[in-house]
């Protein structure tokens, strides 16, 4: 089975939709417009694919040069072997409809690794129509390294990357402002445009770069924040055999994702204007970012930690199976729109469209996302995700945001080790033992719960809620959290989560 490549296409484009598209875009020869640092799963499954619509609608016409950004990536060489091609497949709910669909994405011109051809980068800081640059980095991607420069070889981190190629774009056009950049980091932290660009100036100062480049970078180039979300599970190692049957051909980038997706950036009008993601029909939105992170963070994350502890240990093991159970999903949904959604103060009917796209894609056919993959680290992840949520319900209400609670609770039978082995917890389902996943720093200040055995449970509750190193703030101050903690330990334990889960939902205590 021939392998995907521009030649296999023009060879093969009569025999499918899906190759006569990609010849026909292929022959476009689109003009590199686009400089991006990552060239991972998700970058490939969101920005590529929307560059790629937009090309297909004919309201871009430009390619993406990708960069490769650790010296130990292995994406590059695939790329380029491919011709940039690979295909996007989007499987899952959307609107009420099951999404089972195949493109071959045509947007990458070609890969560049820039610790072996860093002047191919810096080439490229040297064509003016690459006015845009995108990166996905992660999260560690985007901080501050301390390192030299050395004009002949690529720095080594993210940010450093990027104060290089912009320094010599701004001596390639002697500091025209014509030749600014306008960049969107894609990394999921706070401020992330103004986040780069701090580093990018403080880099510059101890490069001792001229002010008057560090002028320019603050007047000339525009850094704007943006909020991503979209599940890209990338390559599909157990089903490959079945996608190559189906395509007919062989892809060693094939990425998978779900059909949802939604950026969210913060820019001026005219930067909107140039890339017209909203007139190509897509999940894009040109406003403050703040309100899009609120809704993420509190309604899929916190939905996520909110049930997955209550889900876990009814037997369940992904996310998909909570939402085919009745009591789980009832109770994913009290918490989701009977709690948290009153409280944001953002339109009505976004907020409901956001939680109703947030439950279908709980219930995608197609992706098996782990509870215990949620479970990792997820005292600190109930404290930012659903706490302020909590706390708020109880200052409006004057009670107790009855499945928070519970979920509170469930979360603590779930941290209970049953043994400690090799200073790992080890939990315990039925006859199943699984690791809770969880830093030292954290499990050092829940050390009580691994004596639980020896201990008065009121006892390790209290110790548990009023935890300031956890919480932040004594949650025994809360009018009858201990209590009501309390209670719902004693109903699973005695009972086990399943019938404590449904005694709940039944009496909402």
């Amino acid at each position: 089975m021939e392998q995907l490549s521009k030649k296999f296409i023009a060879h093969n484009q009569a025999q499918k939709q899906l190759l006569q598209d990609a010849n026909e875009a292929c022959n476009a020869h689109l003009p590199e417009r686009i400089i991006q640092f990552g060239e991972g799963n998700f970058l490939r499954g969101f920005v590529d694919w929307m560059i790629h619509t937009l090309n297909k609608k004919g309201l871009f016409n430009g390619s993406i040069v990708a960069i490769q950004p650790t010296p130990h990536g292995k994406v590059v060489p695939k790329l380029n072997a491919q011709d940039g091609l690979y295909t996007l497949a989007q499987r899952g709910m959307l609107n009420g409809t099951e999404v089972d669909e195949r493109e071959i994405v045509t947007s990458i011109s070609r890969g560049i690794n820039p610790y072996t051809d860093w002047q191919k980068v810096l080439e490229v800081a040297e064509n003016i129509d690459v006015r845009f640059m995108f990166s996905n980095t992660t999260e560690a991607g985007l901080t501050y390294l301390q390192e030299e420069y050395d004009k002949e070889r690529s720095p080594l981190s993210f940010p450093g990357k990027v104060a290089a190629y912009l320094y010599h774009r701004f001596q390639t056009f002697q500091g025209a402002k014509e030749a600014g950049m306008i960049l969107f980091p894609c990394e999921l932290l706070d401020n992330n445009g103004q986040l780069l660009k701090e580093i990018v100036i403080r880099l510059a100062t101890e490069w001792d770069f001229p002010q008057s480049f560090i002028d320019w970078v603050d007047q000339h180039n525009q850094f704007c924040n943006t909020l991503v979300d979209r599940i890209v599970t990338g390559f599909p190692r157990e089903g490959i055999k079945q996608f190559n049957q189906e395509l007919g051909y062989e892809d060693t980038l094939l990425t998978t994702c779900e059909p949802f997706h939604l950026f969210a950036i913060e820019a001026k009008p005219e930067i909107a204007a140039q890339l017209p993601f909203e007139k190509a029909g897509l999940n894009v939105h040109w406003k403050p970012v703040a309100p899009f992170r609120e809704l993420k963070v509190r309604i899929l994350n916190g939905a996520h930690t909110m049930m997955f502890a209550a889900a876990y240990l009814s037997g369940l093991d992904t996310v998909k199976e909570a939402m085919e159970d009745e009591e789980l999903q009832q109770f994913i949904r009290t918490g989701v729109y009977e709690e948290i959604l009153p409280l944001l103060h953002i339109n009505e009917e976004e907020k409901i469209r956001f939680a109703d796209a947030t439950l279908e894609r709980f219930s995608n056919p197609f992706n098996q996302h782990k509870l215990l993959d949620i479970s990792l680290n997820s005292i600190f992840k109930w404290k930012t995700r659903i706490l302020p949520s909590f706390l708020e319900a109880v200052r409006k209400n004057n009670a107790l945001p009855a499945a928070l609670t519970f979920s509170l609770a469930a979360l603590y039978v779930f941290y209970r080790p049953d043994h400690v082995k090799d200073h790992v917890w080890f939990g315990k389902r039925g006859d199943t033992v699984y690791p809770i996943r969880e830093n030292e720093k954290t499990l050092r200040s829940i050390q009580i719960l691994s004596d639980h055995n020896g201990e008065d449970l009121q006892r390790t509750i209290h110790a548990f809620l009023s935890n300031q190193q956890l919480w932040e703030t004594d949650l025994t101050a809360v009018p009858q959290l201990a209590e009501t903690v309390t209670f719902h330990v004693q109903n699973i334990g005695e009972h086990g989560m399943k019938a404590a889960l449904r005694s709940f939902m039944e009496n909402r205590v």
